[in-house]
């Protein structure tokens, strides 16, 4: 088993980006998820409510983000890696609530004008601290704007099974991994416990349980049934619908795709 993909989403619920290597962090790989959009009320944004989020790409420059839309590569705005406010402001992401920092008054109104509603960009500061809950935790890590867990993991040969029972195959977008292995059965990342790639080690923390985010085309963002639909007739546990893992870091510095993937079983 190899490393095949290594995905990044540096504002949460818009575009990825595929990488060839990447740093590793407590957080998560280095600029995944370490921005994310806000309601005025500081509650965060994502495609599950607005689908039209999916159209929005991003690019890691040299200066900082470039924003563009699918649709209309014109349309676009550079997010400055440096915040250019000093406004903290409460944000509330799942049950959490930590301290965000506003990266620019334009770059808020850009987003707000492009999505039809107001909302402002933040960035998790280096002195916040999301804590993951200690049932999971290894050394009391931190996590960015991911939904769970800092690392997501999900084996090629698993998507491949699932599409062989839907009418329209989905591309692995619609599940938004960090770390895409291939070789090895389908699934068979449910009975590991830890998983070294190339020189880094993992644990795996607990499956991750999937939402409508799913049926969402990251190309059109248009919103269907499936694969949540099919995938909940099997491999549903627990009244929650699993697919991929969730995983923490504990120890390495970087990967790169063609890393060898071997695992150590519960």
């Amino acid at each position: 088993m190899y490393l095949k993909d290594i995905y990044i989403y540096p504002i949460k619920s818009l575009g990825g980006i595929r990488l060839e290597e990447s740093i590793l962090e407590e957080r998560g790989l280095k600029f995944d998820r370490r921005w994310m959009l806000v309601d005025k009320e500081g509650m965060f944004l994502t495609q599950r409510t607005f689908p039209e989020m999916a159209l929005l790409q991003v690019e890691v420059g040299d200066s900082g983000l470039l924003v563009y839309h699918k649709n209309d590569h014109s349309h676009r705005i550079l997010v400055p890696f440096q915040p250019q406010t000093n406004y903290f402001l409460s944000v509330t992401i799942w049950d959490d609530v930590v301290i965000g920092q506003k990266v620019d008054q334009q770059v808020s109104k850009w987003f707000s004008e492009t999505l039809d509603r107001e909302c402002d960009l933040v960035i998790m500061p280096e002195s916040t601290e999301r804590k993951l809950s200690p049932k999971y935790a290894v050394n009391s890590e931190s996590v960015g704007f991911a939904d769970a867990m800092p690392y997501l993991l999900i084996g090629q040969t698993s998507l491949d099974e699932l599409n062989g029972r839907l009418e329209v195959p989905v591309p692995m977008d619609r599940f938004r991994p960090n770390l895409v292995f291939a070789g090895g059965n389908p699934f068979e990342d449910d009975t590991w416990d830890k998983v070294q790639v190339g020189e880094a080690v993992f644990k795996i923390t607990k499956p991750c349980a999937r939402c409508v985010m799913t049926t969402v085309n990251q190309v059109t963002a248009e919103k269907s049934k499936e694969p949540l639909k099919t995938l909940a007739t099997y491999r549903t546990f627990d009244h929650k619908v699993m697919f991929g893992q969730n995983m923490l870091l504990l120890s390495g510095d970087k990967i790169k795709v063609g890393d060898e993937v071997v695992p150590f079983l519960k």
